[in-house]
């Protein structure tokens, strides 16, 4: 348990910079583009190849291809062959990937006008709308093929436990994005045209994508490995790992999929709703990167070398410890955000051209969104155990089912509750998808929840109670601050959220809650080994 917990501490400390700073780019773009005809092509230009970003790359990629490249690395007779086996591997990959990358990236790019129109057909109805998004989505498109190079890069690090690379790497991207928005905001002036600084924008994804995979190359390098481009050749291995892709990419991104699903009926609302989601989205993502992106990524390598050296007990005790740790972190996190969605939305992005009335509607959709924040962060732990066994087939079936009842969902409710039906809709299928896989888990021994765990997570309940008592009796009276000067807001939600954890760990560490051996290694004490989960 030490190594993962100090592995989601290098991921997750890593990965909260780069949310942070996604989080201060989106708060820009609320108040200088607001919630409206270019705010929403933009967000459609970025939603194409960050969610196919997360499907492939990050999704499907990585999660066939860090099993492969760890059991190459480690299952030979010594280390040298090891070596050699996985270089080899890479290589492979690497020679066949570029090219499926490019011709899919032109593919996709000559053919984006029908791409639009499938998600977004009903921009028509706004003069320019349309077009504008179709311009700035072929603009932003070259980030797809450059980032999922860098996901290869990242997993090659990622199966010799260096996780700081490629947990890095976003933060270049926030940090261009904010300064496109800078310099467009300032191109455009007072009263200019905003499609100046959403163009600024979308050219700023690409160079961000320059810049990752400079960077991890030069990681990858530092780290003594050497990439070398070969004629490309379907080998047995290239095969396989395709063949295992295929099925991930749909069973590794129920949540991606939604995305675009969730697109599709945005679109279909009044103007800005797309946006209104996709702000609201952030808030929900910060808990879920950190902590969800963080377990899944550390735990997946850990795992495959559990299972391919056959020692269950301990592929048991990891997936129970990281079960332990999402829910410590995330539960607190979802019934803190869903009380005080109005104070975070009003304090953050109410200002400029974002109005009061779009706040409002945000801090709804907030709390629809984190109903199913656990879930979300809580497949990103039952997942790996699928793929690290080269399951990729079963998540396909769990997916499928949560999105037909997604869709079944946002039919009947989007048209009588709008925006907000719609991100509820995400939550509900995202929670039955975490039932279905962890149900398909303990039916083949593969993880079972123990009573140990079961009865940590209850007391977890109790303190995330005492915790939402308290915000909810603060929210009101600090109402008049949330929206004032910089020293009233920070001073506020400071006041919230200092208030509200002391709440939730002093109550933790009463009702035992918090297992003193993740205390002493999260406070990096000496502690013994955590025993195995019963």
């Amino acid at each position: 348990m030490t190594s993962l917990v100090k592995s989601v501490g290098t991921i997750g400390g890593l990965t909260m910079i780069s949310r942070l700073f996604g989080f201060v780019r989106d708060m820009l773009l609320a108040r200088v583009l607001g919630a409206g005809l270019a705010a929403d092509a933009f967000q459609l230009a970025f939603t194409l190849p960050n969610t196919f970003r997360r499907l492939f790359a990050e999704g499907a990629f990585s999660v066939a291809f860090v099993p492969m490249y760890s059991r190459a690395l480690h299952g030979a007779a010594d280390a040298a062959s090891g070596e050699a086996a996985a270089a080899k591997f890479a290589d492979d990959v690497l020679s066949v990937f570029l090219w499926i990358l490019l011709v899919f990236s032109a593919v996709m790019m000559i053919a984006m006008p029908g791409i639009v129109w499938i998600l977004a057909r009903d921009f028509q109805a706004v003069p320019g709308k349309f077009d504008f998004a179709v311009f700035l989505s072929r603009v932003t498109f070259p980030y797809l093929a450059l980032i999922s190079l860098v996901a290869m890069l990242s997993g090659l690090l990622n199966a010799r436990s260096r996780f700081a690379p490629g947990a890095l790497a976003p933060v270049l991207l926030n940090l261009l994005l904010i300064a496109g928005i800078a310099i467009g905001w300032r191109v455009r002036g007072p009263g200019g045209d905003d499609r100046i600084v959403a163009e600024a924008l979308a050219i700023s994804v690409s160079l961000a994508g320059v810049a990752q995979l400079a960077y991890l190359w030069w990681a990858v390098r530092r780290a003594g490995l050497t990439l070398r481009f070969r004629f490309p050749k379907f080998t047995p291995e290239v095969k396989r790992l395709g063949m295992l892709i295929l099925p991930a990419t749909f069973g590794a991104g129920i949540y991606q999929v939604s995305q675009f699903v969730d697109t599709f009926f945005a679109t279909s609302l009044p103007q800005g709703s797309l946006t209104l989601l996709k702000l609201a989205d952030r808030l929900n993502q910060l808990p879920l990167g950190i902590v969800g992106i963080a377990l899944g990524t550390a735990i997946l390598p850990m795992l495959s070398r559990h299972i391919h050296s056959d020692d269950g007990a301990e592929a048991q005790r990891l997936q129970a410890n990281a079960f332990e740790i999402a829910t410590l972190l995330t539960l607190p996190a979802a019934a803190a955000l869903a009380i005080c969605a109005p104070a975070f939305v009003t304090a953050f992005f109410v200002g400029g051209k974002f109005t009061s009335a779009d706040g409002a509607t945000m801090a709804h959709i907030v709390v629809a969104l984190v109903a199913g924040l656990p879930a979300y962060v809580i497949v990103k732990i039952l997942n790996p155990g699928f793929f690290a066994r080269e399951d990729t087939k079963t998540p396909v079936w769990t997916a499928l089912a949560s999105l037909i009842v997604n869709i079944a969902i946002n039919l009947y409710v989007v048209q009588r509750f709008g925006i907000v039906g719609l991100a509820g809709a995400t939550a509900v299928s995202a929670s039955l998808n975490c039932l279905l896989l962890y149900v398909i888990l303990h039916r083949r021994g593969w993880f079972r929840f123990t009573a140990k765990l079961a009865g940590r997570i209850a007391r977890q309940l109790i303190a995330v109670a005492a915790m939402a008592a308290l915000l909810w009796w603060m929210m009101p009276l600090m109402e008049p601050w949330y929206g004032g000067n910089i020293p009233q807001r920070v001073g506020a939600l400071g006041a919230l959220c200092g208030a509200g954890g002391a709440v939730f760990f002093a109550t933790a560490f009463v009702t035992g809650a918090l297992d003193k051996d993740l205390v002493a290694m999260l406070t990096r004490r000496r502690a013994k080994p955590a025993p195995m989960q019963e």
